[in-house]
Formats: structure tokens, sequence, C-alpha cells
């Protein structure tokens, strides 16, 4: 298949198509964003109520993505998206007509479902329609995310009216708007004939398939979901409730891995655990931004989501027109570009003291981040097409819970050590009596909010310079995470080179493959035997 036939007027109807359905996912997300705050003074949500809201519209998406892997092959990509659709709309109906908590937390995890499963199937799909040009493709395919965040956001800010407290009195709209994106899919993917996976098509078992992650790559995908199961239905974090987690891990592994006998690709492990790291430097931090960016924006009218919004905005154009710089850039050394800009990005936004240097460092942080989805979504669907379906959703799966599991619990600690740390040496009485652990492990200093309320209000003063002083810290230390990634990055440079050089692999699937790359790393791998990484037996 050529370049210029990928290309062709029925696959790109289908491509945006599926770019409509990834805006709708954001839609959701920027209403739950938007909105938390109205449903908290609405329905006297707590703040634990209102956290849960927020992460029910994200772990079911990993869970959603991972397991429609399994079948999405067997089912059919259209019946999926039936699914999603269904997802979607029950979602909007739930919001509109919510009246407390149940209903909010619920219509989340519906609508998390369905966002889950609108990524199972546009990832294979958009892969296997330009099996020549995946980097740049999926690139301008998830430009449809922060499209999706910036068109939502603005609408809502045009249309969205508030009170005095900042509520919105309309919000039952709000809710109702983010079905125009998913009426647009509707009618867009309505009965159209996706194509066969590449893996399919080359004859590739079922078995074969789940080989590529193996046992090593499920056993991680098992246990982020397990641990995040855990924490929003398992309360308690006792021995107890360790050994739940524990039988759960151990029922859900054991039968995989007789199943497949095979450890899996070692280098796909290798991005498994790059992964945690990608996800939280752009999403963890994304989700935190308002939090972190809020000593910046003190004393000004503007809401720190603009920061969000810009980058978002950023990624958008940088995506669209990916083409070029795919073309220029293997996968790999994109990303790793790509991190160096971003610890750049992350550390400025830390250090930034006025808007002036705030505005060049979010530019930074926006450029920095953009390719990191897609570059690592398209050298996945590019080195370990034998996985098919399975291996380039079970990676963004794994980004999704290892923000929620690790990545944003990191950040919290980072900023609650912080806070107990200077609160000590300020010799403010506001620590509680027994230090907190993160992850069960690592002991930190927290602040006990009755203690807090007690202070003087010059004492109150002090802490809340702590407060911000240890947000744009929080920042500063999170540059270290795209940092690592760098060094990652660089290793699989070298070790490519040391093979000649970094090709795609391409499945014989009995099609006339024509044409060139668009990678610009010099040729293509045409394979029919495991990929060459190791691990598969």
């Amino acid at each position: 298949m050529s370049n210029e036939n990928e290309s062709n007027g029925k696959n790109m109807f289908l491509f945006w198509g599926c770019f409509v359905a990834l805006i709708a996912t954001a839609f959701g997300f920027q209403a739950r964003f938007f909105l938390v705050g109205t449903w908290q003074d609405l329905f006297q949500l707590t703040e634990t109520q209102k956290g849960e809201i927020i992460g029910a519209g994200l772990w079911p998406f990993a869970i959603s993505i991972i397991l429609f892997s399994l079948i999405i092959d067997r089912v059919g990509y259209g019946k999926a998206m039936v699914f999603a659709l269904v997802c979607h709309v029950t979602q909007a109906l739930m919001l509109w007509l919510a009246n407390g908590y149940n209903m909010l937390y619920w219509g989340s995890i519906v609508g998390a479902l369905g966002n889950g499963t609108v990524e199972a199937v546009i990832n294979p799909v958009v892969a296997t329609m330009f099996v020549r040009q995946k980097t740049k493709w999926l690139a301008i395919l998830h430009a449809g995310w922060p499209g999706g965040l910036v068109i939502a956001g603005l609408l809502f800010m045009v249309v969205g009216s508030t009170d005095a407290a900042g509520n919105f009195e309309n919000w039952q709209l709000l809710a109702a708007l983010t079905l125009i994106p998913v009426v647009v899919y509707a009618i867009m993917l309505f009965k159209k004939e996706f194509p066969v996976n590449e893996r399919v098509k080359a004859g590739v078992s079922f078995k074969e398939m789940l080989q590529e992650p193996g046992i090593l790559g499920w056993a991680v995908a098992v246990t982020l979901v397990v641990l995040e199961l855990g924490r929003v239905l398992i309360a308690p974090d006792n021995d107890s409730a360790t050994l739940i987690k524990i039988a759960a891990i151990v029922i859900l592994v054991v039968p995989y891995a007789l199943y497949v006998r095979a450890l899996g690709n070692l280098m796909y492990f290798f991005l498994l655990l790059v992964m945690t790291l990608l996800a939280t430097t752009e999403l963890g931090i994304d989700g935190w931004s308002r939090e972190l960016m809020e000593s910046s924006f003190k004393g000004s009218e503007l809401d720190p989501a603009w920061v969000l919004i810009y980058t978002a905005l950023i990624m958008v154009i940088l995506r669209f027109f990916a083409g070029p710089i795919t073309h220029k850039l293997p996968p790999l050394n994109l990303l790793a570009i790509s991190a160096l800009v971003a610890a750049v990005g992350v550390y400025s936004l830390g250090a930034a003291g006025g808007f002036g240097m705030l505005f060049i460092a979010a530019t930074i942080y926006g450029v920095g981040k953009t390719f990191f989805w897609p570059a690592t979504l398209g050298f996945v669907s590019e080195r370990f097409p034998r996985g098919g379906a399975m291996t380039i959703n079970m990676i963004a799966g794994i980004g999704m819970l290892s923000v929620g599991t690790i990545g944003a619990p990191w950040l919290g600690f980072v900023q609650d050590k912080n806070i107990g740390e200077q609160a000590q040496e300020a010799q403010l009485n506001v620590l509680q009596a027994e230090e907190k652990k993160f992850v069960g492990l690592i002991s930190y200093p927290a602040i006990d909010d009755a203690k807090q309320q007690g202070l003087s209000d010059e004492d109150k003063t002090k802490l809340t310079d702590i407060q911000g002083a240890a947000k744009k810290n929080a920042l500063k230390t999170a540059a270290a995470l795209p940092i690592i990634m760098l060094i990652c990055y660089l290793i699989l440079i070298m070790r490519f080179k040391s093979r000649g050089g970094y090709k795609p692999v391409e499945l014989d699937t009995g099609e006339s493959a024509g044409g060139g790359t668009e990678s610009g790393s010099g040729g293509s791998e045409s394979v029919e035997a495991p990929s060459d990484e190791g691990g598969s037996s």
C-alpha cells in the first residue's frame, strides 16, 4: 500500500470520524473539570466525594481500553463504537439529571468506560489504515484530545453563566453540550466499514498477540488495575486489604501466564515502565495545574485553568502539523527531544516569577509534552504489530492507570512532605501527631486541619506562603521525570544504532507494500516470526 493510497477519501472520512470521537472524550473530561465545584456546593459534596467523582472519570478508562483490546477483533470495531456511543449518551443524561453524588459518580464511570472504548477502537484503526505513516497520523488523531479540551473549555466559558459564588447557574446545559461531538461521530461512523487489523491479516493468532506483552506486561496492567480498584472499593488500608489485593493479582495473572507461557517482549515491558513517568509528566501535571499554578496567579482575576487551555492549544497546532516532524525524526528521537524540552518547561513553571516568565515556561512545557502520547503509540504500533490492538492500547491504559495510582498521588506527596518540613522549620504547630505514609512505605509529616484553623493571622500567612512555595517546588521536583525518560530513550536509541538503526516492523499481510516509509528511519523490516527483542516463546 503506497502512502498516497493510504490517504484516500474512504480512509480520511473514517479517520475524521475517529478524530471527532476523541474530541467527545475530552468534552466529558472538561465538563467535570468545570462543574465539579458547582456540584460540590449544590449537592453538599465532601472533598472526598469531589475527588471520587473526578477519579471516576479516569480509572474506568484504563479498564475498558485493556479489556476491549482482548476482544476487539472478535467483537468488531463497529459494535465497540456502538457501546461507546451508548456510554456517552448515558453519561450526558445522568449528569444532566443528577440529583446528588450517586448520579454524578456513576455517570462519570459510564462515561469513562465509553472513553476507554473509543481509544480501544481508534488507535488500532488508525495504525492499520496508515501502516507506513503511523506516528504522523496517530499524532494528528491525538490532536483531538487537546482540541476537545480547548473547544469545550471556550464553549463552557462563553455559554456558562455564574452566580456571585462562581458556580454555574446553567450547569445542566453545559452537561448537555457534551452530546454535540457524540452526535457528530455517531453520524460519521454509523454503519461504516472498519479495516481489518494488520495482526489479523497476517494470521497472527490470539495467543501470539498476548505473548507480545506477555506475563510481565499483563502483570503490570493487572497490578495497577487492582491497586486502583482497591483504593476505590476497599477503603481500609490494613493487612486484610493488602491480602485481598495480592490474591486478586495472583488470580488474574496466573491463568494468563499458564496460557501464554511467555515472559513477553522485554523492550515493551521497559516502555510500560517509562510510560508511568510519561503519563505523570503530561496528565498528572495537567490534572494538578490549577492547584500548582494557584500561587503564580495570586492577586489576579485570571483562572489558573488558562495554563491548561493554552498548553492544549499548542498541542493541537503542533500535532496537526506533525507530518514534517515525523518524516525527519523516528519516534524515539522525537520522544528524546520532547523529554528534554518538557524537563526545561516543567522546571521553568516552578521557577517562573511573573506572567511573562510563566507564559514562556507554559509554552516550553506545552511544546515538550505535545508528542509524548502519539509518538509512544507510534513506536509501539511500528515495533510490536504482532500485539495488534493489545500492545498499543495496553500502554495507553497503563499510562492512565499510573497517573491515578502513582503519578497524581506522588505529586501530592511531594507537596505535603515539603509543607510539613517547612512548617516544622517555621515552628508552626499544625502537624498531625502521627506521620502519614506514601504507598505505605515513605513517611511524611501531614497538616492537621483543626490545628491549622487555630493559628494566628500571622502564622496563617506564613503557612499560606509555605503552601504556595511547596506547589512550585513540586513542579521543580517533577522535572526529574522527563530527565529520567530522556535517559531511557537515549538507551533505546543507542541500542537500535548498534543494530543498524531504527526500522519499523511490518507483518506479511499478503498485500503489496509499495512506496517508502515516512518515518525517516531507513526502510522497514518485514517479519513473520516474533519480533527480535526477546522474551516470547
